[in-house]
């Protein structure tokens, strides 16, 4: 028996599928990032978290969806991370943007948009992605992300931007430590994900006006600096994968009948459809 692992890793975690031709076995350990994880850290991770078992040693074939590795010398270095710790010499690395594309699309086309920790989009003709706007990182871009709302959410509480209520329960909830917080987004790794953890405060208090106007007003930001300069978008529909486009999907629809364009599938997480996609090729 031979098995097939897929996994869709970003800056926050990672899950893994272990494919067979009967069934499927999900697994999940932290994020993999090549830009805010070292080679050393990796393989750490995987030596804890990814537990396989003897499916290990029957596993042919890997597909890695991953952030961060559009650059070569990040594939060419996940790649090698991969082939020492499992074995094998068939690992293929991908961008996770192919990989959100090939769950949500298959082999149709369409606009696909990732809004998880971060963002990015492209144009996918049912086999290959064709347009894509770079993804400029959480300090340049991620419009739309968890990263961008966190941000958000802390500046309304910073320059005191909240009412009363809200800034109150901003306290109660996180403390009102500045030079804490600084210290973690400009001194300490991963301040994407820290940042992107203040979403929880916007789903706290779904209904205010203020936290509303937060969501609505970080997902225009991403349409119109990203999905409104494909000419595709007002042809073919728009799939959506990622924690902030499922958990605040109400509000992305919303901002899809603004724009009159056509919404595919919006999916918390494409492992699920790359099963299906990678399941079809066998």
């Amino acid at each position: 028996m031979s098995f097939t692992l897929i996994a869709d890793s970003g800056s926050t975690k990672t899950e893994w599928c272990l494919l067979d031709e009967k069934k499927a076995k999900k697994l999940t350990t932290g994020g993999i990032n090549p830009y805010f994880i070292t080679e050393t850290e990796c393989l750490d991770m995987l030596q804890r978290e990814l537990k396989l078992g003897k499916a290990k040693d029957d596993i042919s074939e890997v597909y890695f969806y991953s952030a961060g590795v559009k650059a070569p010398q990040n594939q060419k270095t996940m790649t090698s991370i991969l082939k020492q710790h499992l074995g094998i010499k068939d690992v293929f690395v991908h961008t996770d943007m192919l990989g959100a594309s090939r769950a949500t699309c298959k082999q149709e086309k369409g606009v696909t948009a990732i809004l998880g920790t971060g963002s990015n989009s492209c144009f996918y003709d049912g086999s290959k992605i064709t347009k894509q706007h770079p993804s400029l990182g959480y300090i340049l871009g991620d419009e739309g992300s968890g990263t961008a709302m966190g941000r958000k959410v802390l500046q309304h509480f910073f320059y005191q931007t909240f009412d009363g209520d809200l800034h109150e329960a901003f306290i109660n909830k996180y403390g009102n430590d500045l030079p804490g917080v600084l210290h973690k987004v400009y001194k300490e790794p991963l301040a994407n994900r820290y940042l992107a953890s203040f979403t929880e405060f916007l789903t706290d208090h779904r209904g205010h006006y203020m936290i509303e106007n937060i969501i609505e007003d970080t997902l225009l930001e991403f349409f119109t600096k990203n999905l409104l300069k494909y000419r595709e978008s007002w042809k073919y529909p728009i799939h959506f994968v990622g924690s902030v486009a499922f958990e605040f999907k109400d509000v992305l629809l919303s901002v899809i009948d603004q724009y009159g364009l056509s919404v595919g599938s919006i999916v918390k997480s494409p492992i699920d459809g790359l099963k299906t996609y990678h399941q079809s090729l066998k």
